[in-house]
């Protein structure tokens, strides 16, 4: 490894080190939301039930992220976003 490449890597440790034990400021925190599962699904008037198939996933996960047990992530978390923003689109679409 060329030695300036390990200096800056050596750097960019020390940084992190400094910033996990609050010596440090981070330089940029960014902070992601989880949509309120439950109110979005009230939102459209579905039961669980009904809203997890519309989904596709189960009950018991559909549980979980309305209970804050889990949170949906990746595609369920996007389309979750786009039924929040456009229901009748999104309920349009998955029905189709």
């Amino acid at each position: 490894m060329e030695p300036t490449l390990f200096n800056d890597l050596l750097q960019s440790l020390k940084e992190a080190k400094a910033i996990a034990h609050g010596q440090a400021p981070a330089a940029r925190r960014t902070k992601v939301t989880p949509p309120d599962v439950k109110a979005v699904r009230e939102q459209i008037g579905l039961s669980q039930s009904e809203f997890a198939q519309l989904l596709q996933v189960s009950v018991r996960t559909l549980q979980n992220w309305e209970q804050h047990r889990r949170n949906p992530t990746g595609p369920a978390s996007a389309l979750l976003k786009v039924v929040q923003a456009a229901p009748d689109v999104a309920l349009k679409a998955l029905h189709a």
